[in-house]
């Protein structure tokens, strides 16, 4: 990724006889913090990064979606993954797990799809190539990935000749939880133009919506030229462009992760890619690009809930669906998840019960969507199951609270090989570590020292102190924390590896 500049656009061409280009980049939109998945997804731990329905997480899932594409197009092997600051590690351990090394585009405050599509597009303009973008939020399913490439391929190009394409799932229900696309004249390759765009109808207009045809649900994916999209945001949405890439020019490149600055992208208004250009298109008045939409029938999902995950997967004869030690005896429509316990499902019909191990969620799974609001009432209670899991994902390793009670809590911390905590000191708690698997080096104010197995140390209120794993096995301590204050923001840092000072 090369160092900020101003990238270059388009604006004023004749979009027809642009140069027609071959190479297409993907984009993964991951900075989303949904709700309706609790209690699997929190807020420091969203549903792009679990897996609902298969082995890989969804975020893995999306950006494997172009593996295998059509040989005539010239596919990234780098996709642009959107992300926040709280997430970054997480996103990284996994995209490296999966064989990938993206181009991290961090945002620091989060502004909806169209900024963080425009900072996508700056970047891969930035490169040097007007390249296609593919743009993916990274938290649906695809049941059918031939038939999206399929779908993308046609969506190409169309985007070759300056148009911005979405794809519509023509609906196999009346859903009123997804927003729809009113379908113009037919164009060619089963593309039409855009007409419209409607927002969640209610249950009636989206009865009326299936029977009627003519509407397909919107499935937030979207294909266009990097320079087409940052044209069509000047020209419609100046405001935004202007910050944007304000903030790009600002931002500043550290390895393969670029940081927009700050203060220009906090400026940006917040608006949706639909919102702030598509649902424009055909309603602005001087230059703007066609809008586009082809079919896209690939057994999508946006698993906005806990139903739509159990359409989603294969289920028995009675249509139960079970992950994890479940155990159904007489059960009918019903989705059990569990992430440790035995749960054992008796007579149930059209529930969800999933186990975490430290919340259990037992509804009805026509009332699902409520789940939404049950998680904001636990936010305003301050109950930390609203934010993050037992287990906390760090970029050295991992920590599990296994215990706490009045003035203490114990967690068991995991260091992978070679990595490090930050230098720090806490104001309102002194700790113990003891180490039960491998070797730790730890710093206790000017000295530094190891610890074997069974060994222990004792780090004092207000001592500034740091663990490392020198080893090669994991290094796993128990650490007893006690004092006044046991939050995690009460931590001083002086030093880190991961760039979290501040």
């Amino acid at each position: 990724m090369r160092a900020p500049q101003e990238p270059a656009t388009t604006q004023g061409q004749d979009q027809e006889q642009a140069t027609p280009c071959t190479r297409i980049v993907p984009v993964v939109l991951a900075g989303g913090s949904g709700t309706r998945l609790w209690p699997m997804s929190r807020e420091q731990f969203p549903k792009q990064l679990i897996g609902v329905v298969g082995s890989d997480t969804l975020l893995q899932a999306t950006v494997h979606r172009l593996d295998g594409f059509a040989p005539e197009w010239q596919v990234a092997k780098d996709p642009i993954v959107v992300c926040g600051e709280e997430h970054r590690f997480v996103i990284v351990e996994q995209l490296h797990a999966c064989g990938l090394d993206a181009r991290l585009v961090v945002e620091p405050a989060r502004r909806d799809t169209a900024p963080a599509l425009t900072l996508a597009a700056a970047v891969a303009c930035a490169e040097g190539e007007d390249a296609i973008l593919v743009v993916m939020p990274s938290d649906h399913a695809i049941a059918d990935t031939p038939a999206l490439q399929q779908a993308l391929a046609s969506a190409a190009r169309h985007a070759q000749r300056g148009a911005i394409v979405t794809l519509g799932v023509p609906p196999r229900s009346p859903e009123t939880g997804f927003g729809y696309i009113r379908i113009g004249e037919a164009i060619d390759d089963g593309a039409h133009r855009i007409d419209g765009f409607v927002e969640k109808p209610a249950p009636e207009l989206a009865t009326q919506y299936v029977a009627q045809g003519g509407y397909w649900w919107n499935s937030g994916i979207f294909v266009m030229r990097a320079s087409v999209w940052l044209d069509a945001l000047r020209a419609l949405q100046p405001d935004m462009h202007a910050a944007c890439l304000a903030s790009f020019v600002e931002g500043k490149l550290d390895g393969g992760t670029f940081r927009p600055g700050k203060d220009a992208f906090t400026n940006t208004p917040a608006d949706s890619i639909d919102y702030a250009v598509m649902e424009r298109l055909s309603k602005s008045s001087g230059w703007a690009p066609e809008g586009v939409v082809i079919a896209l029938d690939a057994g999508w999902s946006d698993l906005g809930s806990w139903d739509a995950v159990w359409a989603a997967l294969d289920k028995d004869e009675d249509g139960n669906v079970g992950r994890g030690r479940v155990e159904f005896e007489g059960a009918v429509a019903t989705y059990a998840h569990s992430e440790g316990r035995l749960v054992a499902c008796v007579g149930t019909s059209n529930l969800v019960v999933v186990e975490t191990a430290d919340a259990v969620l037992v509804a009805d799974r026509s009332k699902v969507q409520d789940v939404k609001g049950l998680v904001t009432r636990i936010k305003a209670q301050r109950a930390p199951e609203a934010d993050a899991h037992r287990k906390v994902q760090r970029p050295w390793g991992f920590y599990d609270s296994i215990d706490q009670g009045e003035r203490f809590q114990v967690k068991r911390i995991v260091v992978t090989p070679g990595a490090r905590l930050s230098l720090q000191l806490h104001h309102h708690r002194a700790e113990h570590w003891t180490v039960v698997r491998g070797t730790a080096l730890v710093t206790r104010g000017e000295e530094t020292f190891l610890l074997s197995e069974n060994e222990s140390t004792y780090i004092p209120l207000g001592v500034r102190h740091r663990l490392e794993n020198p080893g090669k096995m994991p290094l796993e301590i128990i650490e007893v924390q006690s004092g006044a204050y046991l939050g995690e923001d009460d931590i001083v840092r002086f030093d880190d590896t991961y760039g979290r000072c501040g």
